[in-house]
């Protein structure tokens, strides 16, 4: 199934795996693993994303210190991790489609200086968005772990 999900990685998802592997030689000197056959790589950025094959996590969790208590920091990166995979999910889907359809309107979502301050003035979770939203119920429905659900991280 790894196999299957590989080769449709790079040839359905041909234009964000390029992508992602563009990204990832980049990053090559970071930590890299396997997760359900999407290659997994650990970096410093403040954000994760999630190109055909490719997983990009954040190790720093900047939202960790609102869950103390709640959740651990490595609870917190596995859930990450689900959701990001969702990502790829949505690439299996979606095709050529991906980065028009969900790449573009999750970065605005993301990172539009306007949106984020709005999320963080009415407590909406980044997770609420259509994109992010079914980027977990899939994660969960692929892997059978826990997503980010609705947790406000901004």
């Amino acid at each position: 199934m790894k196999r299957l999900y590989r080769l449709a990685q790079c040839l359905w998802g041909m234009p964000q795996t390029l992508l992602g592997l563009c990204v990832y030689g980049l990053h090559r000197k970071q930590k890299h693993y396997a997760y359900h056959g999407a290659w997994v790589t650990e970096w410093d950025c403040p954000s994760s994303v999630s190109l055909g094959l490719f997983v990009f996590v954040t190790r720093r969790l900047y939202f960790a210190p609102k869950f103390e208590g709640i959740a651990s920091e490595e609870e917190l990166s596995a859930r990450l991790l689900v959701h990001e995979y969702g990502h790829t999910v949505q690439s299996l889907l979606l095709g050529p489609l991906y980065l028009i359809l969900m790449g573009i309107p999750s970065t605005v979502w993301g990172f539009w200086p306007s949106l984020a301050k709005w999320r963080r003035e009415k407590r909406i979770s980044y997770f609420s968005f259509f994109t992010e939203r079914w980027a977990n119920a899939l994660g969960e429905w692929a892997t059978h772990e826990k997503s980010m659900e609705q947790w406000v991280i901004d």
